[in-house]
Protein backbone atom coordinates (compact mmCIF):
# COMPACT_ATOMS: atom_id res chain seq x y z
CA UNK A 1 0.00 0.00 0.00
CA UNK A 2 1.34 3.42 -0.98
CA UNK A 3 1.73 5.70 2.02
CA UNK A 4 0.12 9.14 1.83
CA UNK A 5 -0.54 11.96 4.25
CA UNK A 6 0.72 11.56 7.79
CA UNK A 7 2.19 8.10 7.23
CA UNK A 8 4.25 9.40 4.30
CA UNK A 9 5.39 12.45 6.28
CA UNK A 10 6.83 10.47 9.21
CA UNK A 11 10.14 8.64 8.61
CA UNK A 12 10.13 4.84 8.74
CA UNK A 13 11.55 4.27 12.26
CA UNK A 14 9.33 6.80 14.05
CA UNK A 15 6.37 5.71 11.90
CA UNK A 16 6.76 2.11 13.12
CA UNK A 17 6.85 3.31 16.74
CA UNK A 18 3.77 5.49 16.13
CA UNK A 19 1.84 2.64 14.49
CA UNK A 20 2.50 0.44 17.55
CA UNK A 21 0.13 2.80 19.38
CA UNK A 22 -2.66 2.51 16.81
CA UNK A 23 -5.79 0.42 16.86
CA UNK A 24 -8.12 -0.31 13.96
CA UNK A 25 -11.62 1.18 14.18
CA UNK A 26 -14.57 1.62 11.85
CA UNK A 27 -17.48 4.03 11.66
CA UNK A 28 -20.72 3.38 9.74
CA UNK A 29 -21.90 6.08 7.33
CA UNK A 30 -23.73 8.83 9.22
CA UNK A 31 -21.76 8.42 12.47
CA UNK A 32 -20.80 11.66 14.22
CA UNK A 33 -17.17 11.01 15.11
CA UNK A 34 -16.75 14.17 17.15
CA UNK A 35 -18.49 17.47 17.80
CA UNK A 36 -17.05 20.96 17.69
CA UNK A 37 -16.15 21.98 21.26
CA UNK A 38 -15.88 18.38 22.53
CA UNK A 39 -12.80 16.95 24.24
CA UNK A 40 -10.04 16.20 21.71
CA UNK A 41 -8.13 13.27 23.16
CA UNK A 42 -7.50 11.14 20.06
CA UNK A 43 -7.00 11.31 16.31
CA UNK A 44 -7.31 9.03 13.31
CA UNK A 45 -5.65 8.25 10.00
CA UNK A 46 -8.34 7.30 7.50
CA UNK A 47 -7.71 3.97 5.75
CA UNK A 48 -10.88 3.89 3.63
CA UNK A 49 -14.08 5.85 3.29
CA UNK A 50 -14.72 9.56 3.70
CA UNK A 51 -15.38 11.99 6.53
CA UNK A 52 -16.87 15.48 6.24
CA UNK A 53 -15.60 18.25 8.49
CA UNK A 54 -18.14 20.88 9.45
CA UNK A 55 -18.33 24.11 11.38
CA UNK A 56 -21.22 25.33 13.51
CA UNK A 57 -22.88 28.43 12.07
CA UNK A 58 -25.35 30.04 14.53
CA UNK A 59 -28.91 30.00 13.22
CA UNK A 60 -28.01 27.77 10.26
CA UNK A 61 -27.16 24.17 9.48
CA UNK A 62 -23.51 23.26 10.03
CA UNK A 63 -21.39 24.10 6.98
CA UNK A 64 -19.21 21.35 5.52
CA UNK A 65 -15.76 22.86 5.01
CA UNK A 66 -13.79 19.85 3.77
CA UNK A 67 -14.12 16.15 3.00
CA UNK A 68 -11.28 13.79 3.92
CA UNK A 69 -10.43 10.45 2.36
CA UNK A 70 -7.83 7.68 2.67
CA UNK A 71 -4.45 8.65 4.10
CA UNK A 72 -5.73 11.88 5.60
CA UNK A 73 -5.40 12.94 9.23
CA UNK A 74 -8.71 13.30 11.07
CA UNK A 75 -8.28 15.54 14.09
CA UNK A 76 -5.51 17.91 15.07
CA UNK A 77 -7.07 19.69 18.08
CA UNK A 78 -5.44 17.19 20.48
CA UNK A 79 -2.10 18.99 19.88
CA UNK A 80 -3.17 22.47 21.05
CA UNK A 81 -4.61 23.47 24.42
CA UNK A 82 -7.43 23.59 25.40
CA UNK A 83 -7.67 20.27 23.48
CA UNK A 84 -11.20 20.87 22.17
CA UNK A 85 -12.34 20.05 18.65
CA UNK A 86 -12.35 23.09 16.38
CA UNK A 87 -14.68 21.39 13.87
CA UNK A 88 -17.18 18.55 13.85
CA UNK A 89 -16.72 15.32 11.86
CA UNK A 90 -19.16 12.85 10.32
CA UNK A 91 -18.56 9.66 8.35
CA UNK A 92 -20.10 10.17 4.92
CA UNK A 93 -19.46 6.53 3.99
CA UNK A 94 -18.26 3.44 5.85
CA UNK A 95 -14.89 4.47 7.34
CA UNK A 96 -11.99 2.31 8.43
CA UNK A 97 -9.20 4.10 10.30
CA UNK A 98 -6.27 3.77 12.64
CA UNK A 99 -7.07 5.46 15.94
CA UNK A 100 -4.43 6.96 18.22
CA UNK A 101 -4.72 8.03 21.85
CA UNK A 102 -3.36 11.59 22.03
CA UNK A 103 -1.75 11.24 25.47
CA UNK A 104 0.16 8.13 24.37
CA UNK A 105 1.36 9.81 21.18
CA UNK A 106 2.41 12.98 23.01
CA UNK A 107 4.31 10.87 25.53
CA UNK A 108 6.09 9.05 22.70
CA UNK A 109 6.92 12.41 21.09
CA UNK A 110 8.67 13.51 24.30
CA UNK A 111 10.96 10.48 23.99
CA UNK A 112 11.33 10.57 20.20
CA UNK A 113 12.39 13.99 18.82
CA UNK A 114 12.37 12.73 15.22
CA UNK A 115 8.72 11.67 15.52
CA UNK A 116 7.86 14.87 17.39
CA UNK A 117 9.30 17.07 14.64
CA UNK A 118 7.77 15.13 11.74
CA UNK A 119 4.35 14.81 13.38
CA UNK A 120 4.08 18.43 14.49
CA UNK A 121 5.35 19.74 11.15
CA UNK A 122 2.66 17.71 9.40
CA UNK A 123 -0.07 18.82 11.85
CA UNK A 124 0.83 22.49 11.32
CA UNK A 125 0.49 21.99 7.55
CA UNK A 126 -2.93 20.38 8.12
CA UNK A 127 -4.05 23.26 10.33
CA UNK A 128 -3.10 25.74 7.61
CA UNK A 129 -4.96 23.79 4.91
CA UNK A 130 -8.07 23.40 7.07
CA UNK A 131 -8.08 27.08 7.99
CA UNK A 132 -7.91 28.05 4.30
CA UNK A 133 -10.63 25.52 3.42
CA UNK A 134 -12.93 26.80 6.19
CA UNK A 135 -12.37 30.41 5.18
CA UNK A 136 -13.03 29.70 1.50
CA UNK A 137 -16.17 27.67 2.23
CA UNK A 138 -17.61 30.27 4.59
CA UNK A 139 -16.93 33.05 2.08
CA UNK A 140 -18.65 30.94 -0.60
CA UNK A 141 -21.68 30.43 1.62
CA UNK A 142 -22.03 33.74 3.41
CA UNK A 143 -19.87 36.34 1.67
CA UNK A 144 -21.55 39.27 -0.10
CA UNK A 145 -22.13 38.47 -3.76
CA UNK A 146 -20.69 40.93 -6.22
CA UNK A 147 -18.47 42.60 -3.65
CA UNK A 148 -15.27 44.15 -4.88
CA UNK A 149 -11.89 43.39 -3.31
CA UNK A 150 -10.59 46.04 -0.98
CA UNK A 151 -8.25 48.56 -2.71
Amino acid sequence: MKRTGLLAAVPEGPRARLMELSREVSFPAGTRIFEEGGKANRFWVIRSGSVSLDIHVPGRRAAVVETLGPGRLLGWSWVCPPHEWHLGAEATSQVRAWEFDAAEVLSLCQRDPELDHALLTYVVEVIGRRLRAARTRLLDLYGPYGSQPAP
